[in-house]
């Protein structure tokens, strides 16, 4: 097992770019690709950083050279032989072949677009601009490399013991966490924590700890490359980002109404079983369900990603039942802003309600809160989002008003359009 403290104090990271490879990315991006590869293939998209946590001002804690430097080393990666091999011929779901070979041949062959990048206010502002397909792939590397460095830049700072006492406090509160999960009967999760990670080198060693500590209750991992590495699962379905391009490329209201159910009508076409998950909070989960078509009763399950989650969760099952459908036969997936507290209170409320699993993210492979002197490692909120496509511009309502965007007058039409009341604001922590 890599000794990261050691790591980290004799080479100053030099031999561990912060991104290594193009599957060093969640496996829901690689599926969305596809679709969009099929579907939007000539959509053109831009992405931009988004600093939820104001008082982080990431520009002031980063050097500019250096994030140019990681951002620059992304640009230069592309499928090894082994990765490729990987995709192509790996189970994923139970599905052999799950990437087609002309999005593989096409994939094989990308570089990604370039970025620009300023500094405003304390505040990066990086965008990306291009085609849908080859600009969606910059989303989650350009998350790891700016949190990576926000974080070496405080460790620079550490001496050799300071460093390995930190890991070993680090290590120590994840494993607590491990072994209270142990303890919860029929428990079922998997590491969601790419983006907003502490390092690769500790997502690694904290998936690890989830199989060794868990078991069979880790179910796999979000991330790639680890999962390839480590022969476990690669999980993960689909995100916000579909509906919203799609909902912006809508012409009229009906379309616009419409929008977020041909999203799933494309994925209906591509995919069955445990990968027919909804996401129906983009704008509202409530008025998703009221008017969703029948077809999508008959889906395996909803991830829950805003709001209070029981009350999204007991949502969901009032509406299952009024389509004659069998709750305890539906998969509900929570995977927002989740520490071990909230896992265990879920499974206990829900446990045989529904077929209940688990996504940990940042505060599975980012939690050095109280580690340091003045929290200095403590993780933030830090999104990057599709803003526009073909120039207009892209809107998210949520189940809560702190996560939504999009210009005010577009967020007006969005909440007529999909009838959004009154909503409950939740704290975004990250």
């Amino acid at each position: 097992m890599v000794d990261i403290a050691a790591r980290v104090h004799n080479h100053k990271w030099k031999i561990d770019p912060i991104v290594r490879s193009l599957i060093d990315t969640d496996f829901y991006k690689l599926l969305m690709c596809q679709s969009v590869f099929r579907n939007k293939p000539d959509a053109q998209v831009t992405f931009s950083l988004i600093n939820r946590s104001k008082t982080i001002r990431i520009a002031e804690l980063i050097d500019e050279g250096e994030l140019r430097e990681q951002l620059d080393h992304v640009r230069t990666l592309s499928l090894s032989r082994g990765e490729s091999t990987w995709l192509r011929g790996n189970t994923f779901y139970g599905r052999r072949q799950m990437f087609s070979p002309d999005f593989m041949e096409w994939f094989e062959n990308l570089r990604l677009p370039p970025y620009h990048l300023e500094k405003r206010d304390g505040q990066y502002e990086l965008t990306f601009e291009g085609s849908w397909p080859e600009v969606m792939m910059w989303e989650i590397p350009a998350l790891a490399v700016l949190m990576e460095l926000r974080g070496r830049a405080v460790l620079g700072k550490m001496g050799r013991f300071e460093l390995q006492v930190l890991y070993a406090r680090a290590m120590t509160k994840l494993w607590e966490k491990v072994e209270t999960l142990r303890g919860v009967d029929d428990l079922r999760i998997a590491d969601f924590g790419t983006r907003r990670r502490h390092s690769f080198l500790w997502q690694n060693w904290c998936v690890q700890a989830m199989m060794e500590g868990l078991g069979k209750k880790f179910v796999g991992t979000s991330n790639c490359l680890i999962a390839m590495r480590q022969d476990i699962e690669a999980i993960g379905t689909n995100a916000h980002e579909l509906p919203m391009v799609y909902s912006a490329l809508a012409d009229t209201d009906d379309e616009l109404g419409e929008a977020p159910y041909q999203v799933l009508a494309d994925w209906h076409e591509e995919h069955d079983g445990n990968l027919r998950i909804m996401l129906p909070d983009t704008y509202g989960t409530k008025g998703f369900l009221e008017n969703a078509p029948d077809w999508l009763a008959g889906w395996t399950g909803i991830r829950i990603d805003s709001g209070d989650p029981a009350t999204g969760a007991n949502v969901a099952i009032d509406w299952w039942k009024s389509r004659g459908e069998d709750p305890t036969k539906k998969l509900i997936i929570f995977s927002d802003g989740l520490d071990v507290d909230k896992i265990v209170e879920l499974q206990k409320q829900f446990v045989g309600k529904a077929n209940i699993s688990f996504g940990w993210g940042t505060l599975l492979t980012n939690d050095f809160r109280g580690l340091t002197e003045n929290d200095a490692l403590a993780p933030f909120s830090l999104v990057c989002k599709a803003i526009s496509v073909n120039g207009r511009p892209t809107v998210k309502l949520s189940d809560n008003p702190n996560k939504a965007m999009g210009p005010a007058d577009q967020i007006k039409r969005y909440k007529r359009v999909f009838a959004v009341g009154a909503q409950e604001t939740q704290e975004v922590v990250v």
